[in-house]
């Protein structure tokens, strides 16, 4: 594995004890309440019952489980050891482990850690994409994995955003891929918690709209549709304000931005 992808691993290994604990996921709650999937995502996928659902780089496993719960069989695939056990037992707990398998496995080799296996839809959601240094070699395996008349659905950070500072204010990274990544050594997640990450070293990369867009296209896809959004799950800048479906948004005096994006591509 590259060397700053198995920095990576480390770091999200320790971001999984931390989140299995947090407000932010609240696992006890999500089990409590048996959450299915947002009703956003239904609107894109519709009925899923009985479709084969693969999610890479699934953390441990929520919205993997959600969509089991809906009634697919699923597959959830992540690098990170701990994130993987954490969505075996949820699974058991749940209710769900006749209906979702988990793959410990670097994104980059999920083809063959799937056996080449494919599916109906391939689900990607937030924050997936800025770990990866080539969007081009995700788009290979992602792309690879749906099957013929399949869909791929992708909801992550808009590359906008992610360029901009954490003020929301200053263009601190690139807009564009770049061979030279963003190092971060924040001990602390996004999520609530106390307890500091001890391997802290991190790399990050930016990919833009066109050339996420484009690598799809090139392995074979056809986009069906793209929206930005003005929203995003997470307190991304401090001006954004919590609207009323949960998430956060810019102020009604504030010009809107894009903070994610949303596509569906399909296999003719």
């Amino acid at each position: 594995m590259d060397e700053r992808l198995a920095a990576n691993r480390e770091n999200w290994d320790d971001r999984t004890i931390i989140h299995l604990g947090s407000h932010f996921y609240d696992v006890e709650r999500w089990l409590r309440e048996q959450r299915g999937p947002r009703p956003r995502e239904v609107a894109a996928l519709g009925d899923v019952a009985g479709l084969r659902l693969v999610h890479l780089q699934c953390h441990f496993g929520l919205d993997t489980l959600a969509w089991a719960r809906a009634g697919a069989l699923v597959t959830g695939l992540d690098f990170s050891p701990n994130a993987i056990a954490a969505a075996k037992n949820i699974a058991e707990r749940s209710g769900l482990g006749d209906r979702a398998e988990f793959v410990c496995a670097e994104v980059y080799q999920a083809l063959d850690a799937l056996r080449h296996a494919r599916f109906d839809i391939v689900y990607v959601s937030l924050g997936a994409l800025c770990w990866l240094p080539d969007v081009d070699r995700w788009a290979e395996q992602a792309a690879g994995l749906v099957g013929s008349g399949g869909r791929l659905y992708l909801h992550d950070g808009h590359p906008l955003a992610w360029a901009l500072a954490d003020d929301g204010v200053a263009v601190q990274h690139a807009y564009f891929e770049d061979s030279e990544p963003f190092v971060d050594d924040a001990d602390h997640s996004y999520t609530d918690g106390d307890v500091p990450i001890e391997h802290r070293r991190s790399y990050e990369w930016n990919h833009s709209i066109g050339e996420t867009v484009t690598a799809l296209i090139r392995h074979g896809l056809r986009l069906e549709w793209l929206v930005e959004h003005d929203w995003t799950v997470w307190q991304r800048f401090p001006w954004l304000i919590p609207n009323s479906d949960g998430n956060w948004t810019t102020p009604p005096d504030t010009p809107r931005l894009p903070l994610t994006f949303s596509l569906l591509a399909s296999r003719p």
